[in-house]
């Protein structure tokens, strides 16, 4: 059992309102100490549904934002509340926002108005800041590359890209982060931006309950599989799992300003 940090997935997703306390201690027991809840719907709503949970749970951090696929919804008044969330106790990122020109749910000059907007609200409140890109690298690159950037740094998360653009966000100062799809058949160009990374700027996720890696693939995925991606990624940098782990943790909890919860003392 590998110390590890599941750095992206959405606990907060009614897909886990059934069994969550079940969820997470599976993910405690496969050596989840730490799991990043990413609050990004088409409302305030689960941004602060998010960061309640991780005021709730101990290993549970919280980040805020509002997905590019509802980036059309997103209106006047969400930005004052949503900035009072990115200063609440536990929420250590902002995001998910970026870019998503596979399905085009928000026009994509809305999307890029509202990923320069999270950009502003992520340097305001000195978080990270969580890039979600499918299918528009060279838009986010130009937006990001227009900056001006957070000084608390970002991710490309559940990264999609090749090495080119693997090297070009990396010159920007972001990490990147794989999910499931490290482990699928098709995905070469992935892995190959896996193996050229620098080992201080890579992540583990989920984005649980999407993309679950082989051998759970096509089932609802959750932060306990996360050691899968992470044997994924210890192959293709030919290093163990456990310094995989160790490196991947500590980028994790570096990046982020995580800490580990603290022992509660006996009666």
């Amino acid at each position: 059992m590998l110390p590890l940090v599941d750095s992206h997935c959405h606990l907060d997703f009614e897909d886990f309102r059934e069994d969550l306390p079940a969820i997470l201690e599976r993910a405690r027991a496969a050596g989840i100490v730490a799991m990043v809840c990413v609050g990004s719907g088409g409302d305030v709503a689960t941004a602060e549904r998010a960061a309640a949970l991780a005021v709730k749970e101990p290993d549970v951090y919280a980040a805020i934002g509002m997905h590019p696929h509802d980036a059309g919804k997103v209106e006047p008044d969400h930005w004052p509340a949503l900035a009072k969330l990115a200063r609440a106790p536990r929420v250590v990122g902002i995001g998910e926002t970026g870019l998503d020109y596979f399905y085009d749910h928000s026009p994509r000059q809305v999307q890029r108005e509202i990923f320069e907007g999270f950009l502003r609200l992520a340097i305001a409140a000195d978080r990270p800041v969580i890039c979600h890109v499918r299918d528009a690298h060279e838009d986010a690159l130009a937006v990001l590359g227009a900056g001006p950037l957070p000084g608390a740094g970002g991710v490309i998360h559940c990264f999609s890209g090749n090495r080119d653009h693997a090297r070009c966000y990396l010159d920007l100062g972001f990490h990147l982060s794989f999910s499931g799809v490290l482990t699928f058949k098709k995905a070469d160009d992935i892995r190959s931006a896996a193996a050229y990374a620098p080992v201080d700027r890579i992540l583990v996720e989920t984005d649980a309950p999407y993309l679950a890696p082989i051998p759970h693939r096509g089932k609802r995925n959750e932060p306990a599989y996360v050691v899968h991606t992470l044997e994924a990624l210890a192959r293709v940098r030919g290093i163990s799992p456990s310094r995989a782990a160790e490196l991947t943790t500590a980028n994790a909890f570096r990046l982020f300003n995580l800490s580990l919860p603290q022992p509660q003392p006996s009666a």
